[in-house]
């Protein structure tokens, strides 16, 4: 049976942990910051981990993570 390919989109935007949670990026944070404010823009700036309903998708498309 071949290898499991590592879906390349999602290996470039979410990072796995020691513990095995995922680790993503906040979006709107990239343009139209000038309507937002500095708090709302250092919270965009701080990672977070992935909603649980997510993971099992996750660990299919980075099987080797």
């Amino acid at each position: 049976m071949p290898k499991m390919k590592t879906h390349r989109g999602t290996a470039k935007r979410i990072k796995i942990t020691g513990t095995g949670k995922f680790k993503r990026h906040h979006a709107y944070c990239s343009h139209k910051l000038g309507s937002k404010t500095m708090k709302r823009k250092r919270a965009l700036r701080q990672s977070a981990m992935t909603g649980s309903a997510d993971n099992g998708r996750l660990s299919k498309l980075l099987p080797y993570a």
